[in-house]
C-alpha cells in the first residue's frame, strides 16, 4: 500500500481537533461562543506576531471556519516590526508549511521605540495594536484576533494589583477607542499555555521567542520582566493548590461587588464607593 503520510499542515490542523481537542479544541469554540467573538459576516484579520500563540489561533480559526455554519472570512496578516531577517525567515517558513496565506506589512516601530527609549515594551505594544488596526481595517475587516491566552488573563490581573493598585485583566473582546466600527477579540482565552507548548512540541514546530531588539541588546529587560515574575508566583501557588490558577480564572467572572469598597465606571471613570449605599 502507498504511504499516505498526511502533509505536514494537515497533520497539524487534525491534531488540534483530534489530539489535543479537550485541551486546546474544546476550550477555543467554548469562548467563541461564550463570548460571542465571531459574527455571520465577520471579516477578522488575524494577527500573527510569529510565536506560537498566534500561531495556533490562526490554525483554530482557520478550522472553525472550514466547520462552522456562521459565514465568515479570515485574513491572516503579519506586521514586520523590524525584524532581523532570520526572524523574518522563519515566519514565512511556517506559514509556508502550515498553509497559511499570510499578508506581510512593514513598520518601523522597533526603530521608533529603540530611539524613544522609556518603557520599550509599553509603547511597542501600543504602536503595533494602532498599527495592525490600522492595516486591518484598510484591508477592509472589522475585527482582529491576538493570540492572549488564559495565563495571560490571570497573570494580568495579578500584575494589575500588585504593581498598579487596581483589578483589571484583558476582556475576551473590546470596541477599539481609536478605530471606529472595530473590534478586538482574543479566541484563546480559556487556552492554557502548557497546553499550547504541548501542541507545538508535538508538532514539532519552532517559533519565534523574544524578537525584540531592546531584549536582544539588554537580556535583562526580560530576566527582570514584571510578567515573568508574576509567572513564577503562580506557580509557586500551585503546588500547594493546583487549582489555584482556575479559581483566578474564574474569580473574574464570579467578582461580588457587595464586598468590593471602591470601583470605577467602566463608561465614564466615575469613582464610586460603598458608602454610597450603607
Amino acid at each position: 500500500m502507498a504511504d499516505r503520510k498526511l502533509e505536514k499542515h494537515v497533520e497539524v490542523q487534525r491534531s488540534i481537533i483530534k489530539t489535543y481537542r479537550k485541551d486546546i479544541w474544546n476550550n477555543f469554540v467554548a469562548a467563541v461562543q461564550e463570548y460571542e467573538l465571531i459574527s455571520e459576516n465577520d471579516k477578522i484579520a488575524v494577527c500573527i506576531s510569529g510565536g506560537k500563540d498566534s500561531v495556533l489561533m490562526a490554525c483554530c480559526l482557520r478550522q472553525l471556519q472550514i466547520h462552522s455554519k456562521v459565514p465568515f472570512e479570515l485574513i491572516y496578516l503579519v506586521m514586520d516590526p523590524g525584524y532581523a531577517p532570520e526572524n523574518r525567515a522563519l515566519i514565512e517558513h511556517n506559514a509556508k508549511i502550515l498553509n497559511l496565506d499570510v499578508h506581510i506589512f512593514e513598520s518601523d516601530i522597533f526603530e521608533v521605540t529603540d530611539r524613544v527609549g522609556g518603557s520599550p515594551c509599553y509603547l511597542c505594544a501600543r504602536m503595533r495594536r494602532g498599527a495592525l488596526y490600522s492595516k486591518a481595517k484598510s484591508l477592509g475587516c472589522n475585527k482582529i484576533a491576538l493570540g492572549h491566552h488564559f495565563n495571560d488573563v490571570i497573570e494580568t490581573v495579578i500584575m494589575s494589583m500588585t504593581y498598579s493598585s487596581e483589578i483589571k485583566t484583558m476582556l475576551p473582546k473590546l470596541h477599539s477607542t481609536n478605530f471606529e466600527g472595530m473590534e478586538l477579540i482574543r479566541p484563546l482565552y480559556k487556552i492554557k499555555e502548557n497546553d499550547i507548548i504541548k501542541w507545538a512540541k508535538a508538532n514539532e514546530l519552532e517559533f519565534l521567542q523574544c524578537a525584540c531588539k531592546m531584549t536582544a541588546k539588554n537580556a535583562d529587560i526580560e530576566l527582570m520582566s514584571k510578567r515573568k515574575e508574576i509567572k513564577q508566583l503562580i506557580a509557586d501557588i500551585k503546588k500547594q493548590n493546583p487549582e489555584a490558577d482556575d479559581n483566578i480564572f474564574r474569580s473574574l467572572h464570579n467578582v461580588n461587588m457587595a464586598t468590593i469598597p471602591g470601583w470605577r465606571d467602566r463608561d465614564n471613570g466615575e469613582v464610586h464607593t460603598f458608602l454610597e449605599k450603607y
